[in-house]
Parts: structure tokens; C-alpha cells; sequence
């Protein structure tokens, strides 16, 4: 498989990774689009939101455990932050492995784009 977050899940490109669990790895975005800007990943190759059945759902609900985590340690959750999973071209997907951005840091505006 030539899926770039497969390779850093096993270690074989490099990432600044800042926390994982046993269904989840989460590292820093090397395109920023807020001073704080983490993406979190299942470690199950899940090709977006629409590959989501009974038998690997539980790795949605594991990221946004860890994203919680993730969102307390980064001094994120006193002022607020935002998470977002593109789907689909249309949607903004541009890596087809499902992933949650972590966005914080600074006020985020809405409509996002």
C-alpha cells in the first residue's frame, strides 16, 4: 500500500508524533493552518468517512478520545478548538486514510472555506 500515513503509522517516513493508543497515532501537520494543527489517524487503513461500518467505527470514537487528550495537554480546551474530517474530493480529502484535524490556537472563523 503507498499510503503516506500507513508509512508513518509504521515508522517508515518520519513524523512529529505527539501521542498515541492502541487504534489511534496523532502528529503535527507539516502544513499548518493554525499555530496548532495536529492530525489524528486510526491505525487501521480506513479510506474515509464512507468505509465507516460496525466493524471498525470504534476507531472514530478512539481518535476523539485522544484527540480530547491531545486537545487538554495543548492548553487547547480553555479558549476552544476545532475538528474537522474532510471527506471526498468535494470535501477537501487530499490523503485518502481518514484523519481528524485539530486545529487551535487562535480564533477560528466560520464559515472555514
Amino acid at each position: 500500500m503507498d499510503c503516506i500515513f500507513c508509512k508513518i503509522i509504521n515508522r517508515e517516513i518520519p513524523a512529529t508524533i505527539i501521542a498515541e493508543n492502541d487504534y489511534a497515532l496523532a502528529f503535527r501537520d507539516i502544513y499548518p493552518k493554525a499555530p496548532t494543527h495536529i492530525l489524528i489517524i486510526p491505525k487501521l487503513h480506513i479510506s474515509s468517512t464512507v468505509d465507516l461500518d460496525e466493524t471498525n467505527i470504534n476507531y472514530v470514537s478512539e481518535m476523539m478520545l485522544l484527540a480530547n487528550q491531545i486537545s487538554v495537554n495543548e492548553n487547547l480546551n480553555k479558549n476552544g478548538y476545532r475538528w474537522v474530517i474532510n471527506t471526498g474530493k468535494d470535501g477537501g480529502q487530499t490523503v485518502f486514510h481518514i484523519h481528524l484535524h485539530l486545529l487551535g490556537g487562535r480564533s477560528l472563523q466560520w464559515p472555514p472555506g
